[in-house]
């Protein structure tokens, strides 16, 4: 769990809080319009995907690169 919200702190940092914020509900929204029910828009946001796939991985912000959630965009 601290694993997944580091991620995503770094996550913010890189992007400034508010144009996070905006991204990641947008993401969000163009799931639900989509079809997708909550939980799946949820796990589909970009931000979310890079957490959930790494988060079990200890070393890995250390090697993470700038803006790597943009490989999880779909």
């Amino acid at each position: 769990m601290y694993n997944h919200e580091a991620i995503h702190h770094r996550q913010m940092l890189e992007m400034l809080i508010i144009p996070f914020l905006c991204w990641y509900g947008c993401e969000y929204i163009l799931g639900r319009i989509k079809g997708l029910n909550h939980h799946s828009a949820y796990r589909n946001i970009s931000f979310e995907r890079e957490a959930y796939a790494n988060e079990k991985e200890p070393n890995y912000l250390a090697k993470r690169k700038w803006l790597s959630f943009t490989r999880f965009l779909q």
